[in-house]
């Protein structure tokens, strides 16, 4: 009925290039430490702090190790309204939980503190964000 499989193929499995499990990590966690990166830019723009600014050169620093030193593409302008700084936060603690699961599977103790860390500071702005806003209304 069908014609069976034919062995030796024109293109095998090892014409195609594969990574390391670890290699896989990297990309994933470079992922996301951009993605909370533009985050942070774009929260520095809304309300600017020495704690964001901070917070994006160590991740900046993180993406350019992980990327074998390429630089992370930088937000140069806020692009939300300040109503959305709570949801922002959340975005950005989202993102630093998914870096935090990505770093502890590869054993990276650099980004998994600097995760924990923004995840903490992430949680911590977005309640006294929803508290101004409940206030002001």
């Amino acid at each position: 009925m069908y014609e069976p499989i034919r062995t030796g193929s024109s293109s095998t499995s090892s014409d195609f290039p594969h990574r390391s499990r670890e290699e896989e990590l990297d990309i994933q966690l470079a992922g996301h430490l951009a993605a909370l990166l533009a985050v942070t830019d774009e929260l520095r723009g809304l309300a600017p702090s020495a704690d964001l600014d901070t917070a994006a050169e160590r991740l900046a620093e993180q993406v350019a190790r992980l990327r074998a030193c390429h630089a992370p593409v930088r937000a140069s302008a806020p692009m939300a309204a300040g109503s959305e700084c709570s949801a922002l936060h959340d975005r950005a603690h989202a993102l630093a939980g998914r870096a935090l699961v990505v770093a502890a599977s590869r054993a990276d103790t650099t980004a998994a503190i600097l995760a924990a860390e923004r995840m903490e500071a992430h949680a911590a702005a977005a309640r006294t964000a929803r508290k101004n806003l409940s206030h002001a209304g």
